[in-house]
C-alpha cells in the first residue's frame, strides 16, 4: 500500500494514517482473497462463494496478465487524451473533436481536485448524504478533472475485450445465475493529489422493500485493476451491510464523529486483480492525496429476474421498464465482448454466454458492429 506518512489530509492528516493502518489490518484478517477457483459443477467454488456472501465483497488476486494489462493501459490512456479540454468543449487539448461531444448518454462526470461531488447533495437520488472531508488540491492543480466515464466499452477495444474474460462472466453466472444480464460499465479515475472522493452510499435503488428481497437483490460491481488499489485510494466497504437493508448513513457518520466508519475495510488490490463488490454494501471512497494512480475498469451485473419487467430507478439512463427487447439489446454487448476476445486471443476457450446459446444467437465484433455501440448506455440498467 501507499506509505502512510505520503498521505496528507489537511487538519485530519494524523487521523487519517492511523485509521489507513487500522482499516489494511482489518481488511486482511477478513479470508476474503485469493485467486479464481471453481468447484466439480464449473461455478466458482463454494468457499469463494461463501466468503463473499458473508462479507459483501471478494477480491480474485492475479485475474488478469500483464500482457492484458498493457493492452488495457494503452486503450485508457488513449481515452485520457481525447477528454475535452475543459467541461463542456467540443475539442480536446489537441484540437480534435473530444470524446464523448456526439454522445446522448451521459459519459463524462467532472469534478474539482480532491472534492466531493455528490456527498451531501440530492443527487442520484439523494444516496450519497454526508459530505466526505475534502482535502485542499496544490495551487497548480487544474479547475476540474474527470473522475468518471460510463460507456467506455465504445471507445476501447481493450476494454471491450476484457468485459468478455472468460473468468469476469464465469464469476457473474456464479454469482448472478447463468442468465445474469449487464447493468453499466464505468471507468473510475483516481489521479494523485486530484482524484475526488465519493460519499459513503449504497447503489441498490428500486428492490428495499420487495417482498422477495435479499442480500443479492440489487447485483455487483466487478472491478478490475489497472494499477492496483491502496487504503488511500481504493473502494472501502462495511463488511456485511449488503445483508441488513438501507444503511442510516447520517446517524453512523454521526456516531463515529467523522466519515471514518469505524467497521469499513479498505479494497486492497495488486495490478490484474479483480474485486467483486456487491452493490447493497455499504461503500465509499477517500480524496486520493496519496502519490498513487488508481484506474478501475468497473463491471456491472444482474440477476435477470431482478429487472425483467421491472421500472429502472433511472441514475445510469432515463428510467424505464425493462422488457425482454431491452435486456437482449443491452446484453448484446457480452456477445460482441466474447467475439472481440476470441478474435484477441484465439487460443484461450471463449466463455459461452447461455442465453445466447440457448437462441441460437451470435455476435460477430467488427466494424458494422462497433457502429452500432454509440449510445449503448442509454440501455443502461438501473434499480
Amino acid at each position: 500500500m501507499n506509505d502512510a506518512a505520503s498521505v496528507q489530509y489537511g487538519s485530519e492528516t494524523a487521523a487519517m494514517q492511523q485509521y489507513l493502518r487500522e482499516g489494511e489490518a482489518r481488511a486482511f484478517a477478513l479470508g476474503n482473497r485469493g485467486p479464481v477457483r471453481y468447484g466439480p459443477d464449473g461455478k466458482l467454488h463454494k468457499d469463494i462463494l461463501d466468503s463473499y456472501w458473508r462479507c459483501g465483497f471478494y477480491v480474485f488476486e492475479g485475474v488478469l496478465p500483464q500482457t492484458e494489462l498493457d493492452d488495457i493501459e494503452a486503450g485508457v490512456k488513449d481515452i485520457m487524451d481525447r477528454l475535452p479540454s475543459e467541461r463542456g468543449s467540443p475539442v480536446d487539448k489537441h484540437g480534435r473533436p473530444a470524446l464523448a461531444h456526439d454522445c446522448k448518454a451521459p459519459v463524462l462526470f467532472w469534478s474539482k481536485p480532491l472534492a466531493d461531488p455528490f456527498g451531501g447533495t440530492d443527487l442520484a437520488n439523494g444516496r450519497h448524504p454526508v459530505k466526505m472531508f475534502e482535502p485542499t488540491a496544490a495551487a497548480d492543480a487544474p479547475q476540474e478533472v474527470v473522475y468518471l466515464m460510463l460507456g467506455t466499452l465504445q471507445f476501447s477495444d481493450a476494454l471491450l475485450r476484457t468485459y468478455g474474460h472468460p473468468d469476469v462472466l464465469r464469476i457473474a453466472a456464479s454469482i448472478n445465475g447463468d442468465d445474469f444480464v449487464p447493468f453499466t460499465d464505468a471507468l473510475f479515475i483516481k489521479e494523485p493529489g486530484k482524484g475526488a472522493s465519493v460519499a459513503w452510499h449504497q447503489d441498490g435503488v428500486t428492490h428495499w422493500n420487495a417482498p422477495d428481497w435479499d442480500e443479492g437483490s440489487h447485483g455487483f460491481n466487478m472491478m478490475a485493476q489497472l494499477y492496483g488499489c491502496t487504503a488511500a485510494n481504493g473502494v472501502w466497504v462495511v463488511p456485511g451491510s449488503h445483508k441488513r437493508g438501507r444503511a442510516d448513513i447520517k446517524a453512523q457518520v454521526a456516531a463515529a464523529g467523522s466519515e471514518r466508519l469505524p467497521d469499513a475495510v479498505p479494497i486492497i488490490c495488486a495490478p490484474g486483480d479483480i474485486a467483486v463488490t456487491n452493490r447493497q454494501a455499504l461503500h465509499g471512497s477517500f480524496a486520493n492525496t496519496s502519490k498513487d494512480w488508481r484506474v478501475t475498469v468497473n463491471m456491472g451485473f444482474h440477476r435477470r429476474k431482478s429487472v425483467l419487467g421491472v421500472s429502472g430507478g433511472g441514475l445510469h439512463a432515463a428510467p424505464a421498464v425493462y422488457d425482454a427487447a431491452h435486456i437482449a439489446e443491452r446484453s448484446r454487448l457480452i456477445g460482441y465482448a466474447i467475439d472481440a476476445r476470441r478474435q484477441r486471443y484465439p487460443n484461450e476457450a471463449p466463455y459461452v454466454y447461455k442465453p445466447f446459446a440457448e437462441a441460437g444467437i451470435t455476435h460477430r465484433w467488427d466494424d458494422a458492429a462497433r457502429a452500432t455501440m454509440h449510445d449503448y448506455n442509454l440501455l443502461d440498467m438501473s434499480i
